[in-house]
Order: C-alpha cells, then sequence, then structure tokens
C-alpha cells in the first residue's frame, strides 16, 4: 500500500540502468537488447509465486532475454534500497517502489522518460489502462512508470451485525447521513464495539481518506495551479465536521494508531464497516460474512485510488526491459495474476475477458472496486515533490480533530497556512 496499511504492496516498478548489470551477466549495453533482467520486488506468499510461474513461463521462451527476480526484503524499504543503488552504481533493471516514490525518482538522471515508448507503442495500449494508473505514472506531462497495480477504497461491512442491529445494508446512493446513521446503530462503545473505523496515526493513511471526504464533498487538495492550499474551504469543512461529529460526539469510530488491529476487530464483530481496498479482503475470515460498497457520498461518490508503476534507469533499461513488461503488463497475462492474486485489472480490456468472470467468482468482493475505477476514481494526488510535506501537515490537522484537541475550521486553517509555505518554497 503506497503509505501504510493498505498500501504496503502497492509500488513503481522501475526500469533501471542495466550498463553495470552487463558486465556481469552478459547482453548488450548499446540499445539493441538482450539483456539481463534483474527485478527487485518485495512480493510474498501467492504474489511471489505467481509473479515467480509467468517470469519462468518467460524466460523459457525468451533464452536471449532472462529475468531474474530478486526479493528486495519487502516493499517498505524499497526505495531507500533502489536510492542506494544508485550510489553505489548498480541498480536493478527493474525494482518494485510505491507508488508515491515516483515524483522523487523523476528527478533522477538513471530514470528514463517512457512517454514515447507507452504513447507510440499502439501494441501496448497507452489508453486502455485505468486513467488513475496512468495518472500516477505521469510526472508534468511525462510518463516515467508504467501502471502495475490498481487499488482504491471501498466500503466493506459486517452483514452479520448489520442484521443484529436491523440496519439495511449500504446501498450506491447511501449518503454521508446514512453512513453516520448506520455507524451510531453499529456502535456500543461501552461494549468495544464501533461502527467504523480510522487510522489515525497522522500518516498518509490518515490523509488519503479525509481526501475522499473532501473529493465526496466537491472540494480540492490544491488549486488549478498548483500552487496554494485548497482544502480550507466549504467542502474541506464538511468533511472534518463528519470526522469529529462521528468520533467525538457519536463515539462510533474506531481511531487505529497504525497497528492496524481494525481487521482483527472487524473479524471479531466490533467494527461494523471499514474504508479499505482489495488489499484486505483476503485477511477477513472466512465466516465472516461480508459485503463491499461504494463509498457514501456528498457531493458524490468520489473515491481515492492508490496506483503503482513500473518505471526505467539507464541507457539500455527499455531496450532491455520493455519487452518483458509489455508482455507482463498485456491484457491476457495481467488478468492470469490477478486470477492468482487477487489484484485488480489494470486496463479496460480485461473486463472483456473470458476468464474476467471468472476471477469475479473467484474474487467477488472486487467487482466493486473494479467499478469504482471507472465510475468513481474522478481524482488524483498530486505527483508533486511537495506533496509528502503537504500529507504530514493535512494528516496532523486530521488527527487532532479525531481526537477532539481541535475544530475543524481552526484546523484546517492552520493547515493551510503551513502548506502554502511549502508550496511557496518557504
Amino acid at each position: 500500500m503506497t503509505q501504510g496499511s493498505g498500501l504496503s504492496r502497492r509500488a513503481v516498478l522501475i526500469l533501471g540502468g542495466v550498463a553495470a548489470l552487463t558486465a556481469a551477466c552478459g547482453g548488450g549495453s548499446d540499445g539493441s537488447g538482450g539483456g539481463k533482467v534483474t527485478v527487485w520486488h518485495g512480493y510474498t506468499d501467492h504474489e511471489a509465486e505467481a509473479l515467480g510461474k509467468l517470469a519462468s513461463r518467460w524466460n523459457s521462451a525468451h533464452p536471449e532475454q532472462q529475468v531474474e527476480l530478486v526479493f528486495n526484503g519487502g516493499n517498505d524499504g524499497a526505495l531507500q534500497k533502489t536510492l542506494a543503488s544508485f550510489v553505489s552504481g548498480n541498480p536493478p533493471t527493474v525494482a518494485y517502489e510505491f507508488g508515491s516514490s515516483l515524483n522523487g525518482l523523476a528527478a533522477r538522471p538513471q530514470t528514463q522518460d517512457l512517454s514515447a515508448a507507452v504513447r507510440d507503442d499502439k501494441d501496448f495500449g497507452w489508453d486502455d489502462l485505468f486513467a488513475a494508473g496512468r495518472d500516477a505514472a505521469t510526472v508534468d506531462g511525462k510518463v516515467y512508470g508504467v501502471p502495475a497495480l490498481v487499488d482504491n477504497l471501498s466500503l466493506v461491512y459486517n452483514k452479520k451485525l448489520f442484521d443484529e442491529v436491523g440496519v439495511a445494508y449500504p446501498t450506491e446512493s447511501w449518503t454521508w447521513e446514512d453512513f453516520r446513521a448506520a455507524a451510531v446503530k453499529l456502535a456500543k462503545p461501552e461494549d468495544n464495539r464501533y461502527g467504523w473505523a480510522y487510522v489515525n496515526d497522522g500518516s498518509e493513511d490518515t490523509v488519503w481518506r479525509f481526501l475522499a471526504l473532501l473529493w465526496q464533498a466537491g472540494g480540492d487538495l490544491l488549486s488549478s495551479d498548483g500552487k496554494k492550499a485548497a482544502f480550507d474551504s466549504d467542502a474541506g469543512r464538511q468533511a472534518m465536521q463528519l470526522l469529529h461529529d462521528m468520533a467525538v460526539v457519536d463515539k462510533s469510530v474506531y481511531l487505529d494508531t497504525g497497528d492496524q488491529q481494525y481487521v482483527n476487530l472487524f473479524n471479531s464483530a466490533r467494527i461494523g464497516m471499514l474504508w479499505t481496498g482489495p488489499w484486505d479482503l483476503g485477511s477477513i475470515n472466512e465466516d465472516v460474512s461480508y459485503g463491499v460498497q461504494f463509498l457514501p457520498g456528498k457531493v458524490t461518490h468520489a473515491t481515492i485510488a492508490g496506483p503503482d508503476v513500473f518505471s526505467v534507469f539507464g541507457d539500455s533499461g527499455k531496450a532491455d526491459a520493455w519487452p518483458f513488461l509489455k508482455w507482463l503488463l498485456s491484457a491476457e497475462i495481467h488478468l492470469e495474476f490477478a486470477l492468482e492474486t487477487g489484484h485488480l485489472p489494470i486496463r479496460q480490456s480485461e473486463l472483456s475477458l473470458p476468464k474476467y468472470a471468472e476471477f469475479l467468482e473467484k474474487f467477488p468482493g472486487n467487482k466493486v472496486f473494479v467499478d469504482n475505477l471507472a465510475k468513481n476514481v474522478s481524482k488524483a494526488r498530486p505527483n508533486i515533490a511537495e506533496y509528502p510535506k503537504i500529507s504530514q501537515a493535512l494528516g496532523a490537522a486530521v488527527q487532532s480533530v479525531l481526537l477532539g484537541k481541535e475544530e475543524g475550521a481552526a484546523a484546517l486553517a492552520a493547515a493551510r497556512a503551513e502548506v502554502d509555505e511549502i508550496l511557496a518554497g518557504s
């Protein structure tokens, strides 16, 4: 997941400088391809097994373009390891990174502009990729990555608890008022039971849920020119007020400190609703009957995506790694990977393939997440160097409101002043 719990498997696959590799592994460093492709990744268990199967199939069919998979120790430290490899002069050909890392990597001389490769290759089908993935791969109009994974937030609810309190299941047209009322009925604070859970450690895991609320109320994070904060608005205040009222007034929200206990509590019927992604579905116990629905809406039912991408380093990176990546991310092959892992399709065309019905049968909860990509992912976090600091300021504001330490308007005003200074370069 890009930042925090849900996003720890999200990443940007970065095609890297293979000049140092070719000397040791053989293969051309003249840009003609044929070099060995070393892929750093943080996958474990079924994801690692599925990727391994595909790499083995590629290697059997392409003896002159061999792919070597190398576990990087976990995606959480992937960016630091990649940057260290730049210093040593021996980067991988491909590395799995968080999508939020792309902006910093785009500024590095090792990282290649893939714009021509992805946009001019009609067989690759750039426009077939979901918009959320394309947005995450693009910095200042240039493509520095290839979408590898696209997630988003939906409402996951415990059917047993809804039945117990006599509340109808969430629908596509649910409002914030419906959502809040259901959370109140589901909650029994005296018994440590809550209607909803919110990650409240001040990290990006805190922020991106707030951004969904902001967008649902018709607001924006930044001004259209990106030079000023825009979240200190009527929409932002409505979003903060909802969080304050549910957490402080209703006491219907379990505030997760970042230790990811919310899934365990959901499994034990201590939490009725989650705003989470497909990565958590595999952690829900088999005996828990749950449903998945779009997020409730104010003006819209906007959600937020957490895409990952594959990017390129070094002069021969494109020639060596592009054929493998193009194959790996083709509709047919990626859907095979999705069937093994539960990952969402990254392309519109995957939804038309015969095996997509098999995917939905195997992972029925994922249908809403897939539909979200086309219907409710309309905005993206900005790919700008200042975003980590913006997130930190906004995360602290949200945290203070959820804890009842500040009123929403005051917290937003303080965060806006801080963000404006950040954007001004102060």
